[in-house]
């Protein structure tokens, strides 16, 4: 007679965790047979960064200078999950923000492409663009600041 575990393995997890923690991860999955366990934690807070300079060139309705520094703390829009960002729905379209640009809550940010599946990421809030911290088509981790609204 065979007996079917219906309960988590507390030790499995624990056992992840304490990878994460050796190995300085912020995510890890394992998949056995029919079981998948995914465990992360959130990323160190960032107090405050100088912002980079923009992905793409600056247009001349746009403004080219970003803020000498960025208070992430309360007005970054951080990455909900591992995968690569875009700024674009394609390689040749406009992008979906710019730095200087005003935008209502809901409205698309940007794109991370995660196990093959683009997901649309929306602004938490209206205010105004002051940063984006990422460059197009780079690797984000979760919990990374992604773009600055004010």
């Amino acid at each position: 007679m065979s007996i079917k575990k219906t309960g988590v393995d507390q030790q499995l997890i624990r056992d992840l965790a304490g990878i994460l923690n050796d190995t300085n991860l912020t995510e890890i999955e394992v998949e056995l047979g029919d079981l998948k366990v995914r465990v992360s934690r959130q990323a160190p807070a960032v107090h405050a960064i100088a912002a980079p300079q923009p992905a793409y060139a600056p247009t001349a309705a746009q403004p080219a200078a970003a803020p000498a520094a960025v208070d992430v703390s309360k007005n970054a829009v951080t990455s909900p999950m591992v995968g690569t960002a875009y700024l674009a729905p394609s390689p040749d379209a406009k992008p979906f923000i710019e730095v200087g640009q005003k935008i209502k809550e809901g409205q698309t940010l940007l794109i991370i492409e995660a196990m093959k599946t683009m997901n649309q990421i929306p602004s938490p809030r209206a205010g105004t663009v002051t940063a984006i911290l990422f460059e197009d088509a780079t690797p984000v981790e979760y919990g990374m600041p992604l773009v600055v609204i004010e």
